[in-house]
């Protein structure tokens, strides 16, 4: 009897490692020679970061350090979706980044057509936000995670395989 191997790709990122890299950026601006008394703020809630400072350079400079950090923590900088920069009360500035999760289903049916034109021997599935890639042959799967890295450039987000079976 066959055995079907299957993996999941998803686009996700670990929110603990958002949090900590959030932390590391606040630290870095409380002890920075040119960030001192900025009034940078920045909050994190469920699908946005705000940041907000007195200038749009020192904006440029939080932002820089945002993904300095992201990277040393190993989360994708295509989770950040960087909104325009607005003008708010006090000569601050303001811009909201959102975060990247989620496949949406037309993202994931491009996703799944590019993998079957590839790989032949492979079925896709979408399960909500996620895609479940099963085959017989662990290779043909092996295949597939290579070539995840391709569809998150054609598509500008974070994938992730993983819940291996």
């Amino acid at each position: 009897m066959a055995e079907n191997f299957s993996f999941d790709i998803v686009s996700d990122f670990d929110r603990q490692e958002l949090v900590n890299a959030l932390d590391q950026v606040k630290r870095e601006i409380s002890q920075r020679y040119d960030l001192k008394g900025t009034e940078t703020n920045l909050d994190l809630e469920k699908e946005n970061i705000f940041v907000t400072t007195n200038s749009e350079l020192t904006l440029n400079s939080v932002n820089d350090i945002l993904r300095q950090k992201a990277i040393k923590r190993k989360l994708s900088l295509k989770i950040f979706d960087y909104g325009s920069i607005e003008n708010v009360s006090g000569n601050k500035v303001k811009q909201t980044i959102a975060l990247k999760q989620g496949l949406n289903q037309e993202i994931a049916k491009k996703i799944s057509k590019k993998i079957r034109d590839q790989i032949k021997k492979i079925n896709v599935s979408i399960n909500g936000e996620t895609l479940r890639v099963t085959s017989k042959s662990k290779n043909d799967l092996q295949l597939a995670i290579k070539l995840l890295g391709e569809l998150e450039e054609a598509h500008n987000i974070p994938l992730k395989a993983n819940n291996f079976r």
